[in-house]
């Protein structure tokens, strides 16, 4: 008589989470040109995935290699801007769903953040969802705490170190000048900072194998009513620095002089 024990992950505490990873496709602000007058030149920019969001693929992905389960690349913009889900993919990400619409273009977060909360309570299964501190544009912070505050499912922010036992994930986040341990139960969105991991850098292979996967795309008129901006850009302009250089002796008169400078903070 043959006997057949079969033990689930799930007694042994094991985890095989969905998770969503959350990225943004934003200008490469080493191609940015200051013009004679100070304003902005994007004539010849290039663009890449955000600094932060790179961060929270990485994780994503390590997650997945330690635990298992899946990895979705998400992201909404232009259907330009559909060179960042190969490049999402090229870093680890199973599948991408890519929410393009010629309009979404230089969106705010709150609008940003209702879209992406649509696409997920409609479309993607998750137990986890991990987004960048903020935006290497924008940096608003405000697209991770509002997608969770939609989604109601827990959020914890500025995450430097996170692991995942069972269904529960345990995260430092940084607070201040202290480190809080924090643990919450999935479903629940987290946002990460730089010191968390270094994104690996994709190879040729992970490139090629990047065109053969999964990719989802969500049209504008697949969503409801998308919310009207509520914030106005008057203008750019490049960042102006002064400096103010004076020189003071060692005598009695240049130390008082120099002393009296600092006080008025110049």
């Amino acid at each position: 008589m043959n006997l057949r024990f079969e033990i689930s992950d799930l007694r042994l505490g094991k985890c095989m989470p969905d998770i969503i990873t959350c990225f943004k496709w934003v200008v490469d602000e080493a191609y940015i040109r200051q013009t004679s007058s100070g304003a902005l030149d994007f004539s010849s920019v290039d663009y890449k995935i955000g600094e932060y969001d790179r961060n929270a693929i990485e994780e994503a992905v390590r997650l997945r290699e330690a635990h298992g389960g899946k990895v979705t690349a998400l992201s909404v913009g232009t259907p330009e801007s559909s060179k960042g889900i190969k490049d999402a993919l090229s870093r680890g990400c199973d599948e991408a769903c890519f929410v393009a619409d010629a309009g979404f273009k230089d969106m705010e977060p709150s609008q940003t953040a209702a879209i992406l909360s649509e696409v997920i309570s409609s479309k993607i299964k998750f137990d986890l969802i991990i987004c960048g501190e903020g935006s290497s544009d924008l940096y608003a912070q405000q697209v991770g705490p509002r997608i969770a505050d939609s989604l109601g499912v827990p959020c914890i922010c500025f995450v430097q170190k996170l692991r995942i036992e069972g269904n529960a994930i345990i995260a430092d986040r940084r607070a201040e000048n202290v480190t809080e341990i924090v643990t919450c139960q999935m479903p629940a969105l987290i946002t990460v900072l730089p010191e968390i991991n270094t994104p690996r850098i994709p190879g040729v292979r992970d490139t090629l194998m990047a065109s053969k996967k999964p990719v989802i795309t969500v049209n504008r008129g697949e969503l409801g009513t998308v919310p009207s901006e509520k914030l106005k850009v008057i203008g750019l302009a490049a960042a102006a620095m002064e400096r103010n250089c004076v020189k003071f002796g060692t005598d009695d008169a240049g130390i008082n002089g120099f002393v009296n400078a600092v006080r008025k903070g110049i």
